[in-house]
């Protein structure tokens, strides 16, 4: 496996997530810059949590024209998985390779702690590690994490089975609960919560660990 993480500037969790890659692979997996025009040979992506530009304009939206993220959507709609977290997942959202937004939190206050989620959909190589409805605890860090899209999209993701996770006690306001979502062809999953942040007990948690242990397995 070839995995590589997307850098932009201001990312802060492209280290959290290139540790649980190595831990998860054996092996260090390639840094990217934003810049560059051409993704090296890869076989797995993710874009990592932070503060992608400051946030400026909307999080995640400068980051979507990023001359890296050309090749992302190429890789994606060729059946790459990708997996954004936190500002990964915005970042996915403002480039079209998942519907919806993220709005700022309901209460209008940066929320840090750790949050129960659900597994609503283990048929994905992203959850297909857990049992449906198992849980699993995640730290979040976000003050855009407010999922939102309209009637239609929220009936058809859950009508689809691409809601990948659930909140159990919604942080954000997020509409019905929503911390995760696939796109259609379910090989891009966009979660808020951080699982590379819960990868040894030294971190307070290994839900992470299995996570990403799961995901590697399956995209192998």
């Amino acid at each position: 496996m070839k995995p590589s993480i997307i850098v932009f500037p201001a990312s802060n969790c492209d280290r959290d997530a290139a540790a649980a890659l190595e831990q998860a692979t054996g092996k260090a997996p390639l840094m990217v810059w934003h810049g560059e025009a051409s993704l090296p040979d890869t076989d797995f992506i993710i874009l990592p949590g932070g503060f992608s530009y400051g946030d400026y304009l909307r999080s995640g939206a400068m980051a979507a024209k990023s001359p890296i993220m050309r090749a992302v959507i190429d890789k994606a709609n060729a059946g790459t998985p990708v997996i954004g977290i936190c500002n990964g997942f915005q970042t996915l959202c403002e480039a079209g390779l998942l519907p919806g937004a993220l709005l700022r939190n309901s209460g209008l206050n940066f929320v840090c702690r750790t949050v129960t989620l659900k597994v609503e959909n283990n048929r994905s190589m992203f959850t297909s590690g857990f049992e449906k409805g198992a849980y699993l605890d995640f730290p979040v860090a976000h003050h855009d994490g407010n999922y939102f899209a309209d009637d239609e999209t929220l009936n058809r993701l859950d009508s689809e089975g691409r809601i990948a996770f659930r909140y159990v006690d919604n942080p954000n306001g997020s509409a019905r609960d929503i911390a995760g979502i696939l796109n259609d062809a379910g090989n891009v999953l966009g979660m808020m919560p951080h699982p590379e942040r819960v990868i040894s007990p030294l971190l307070g948690g290994v839900d992470g660990a299995a996570f990403f242990k799961a995901v590697v397995e399956a995209a192998a």
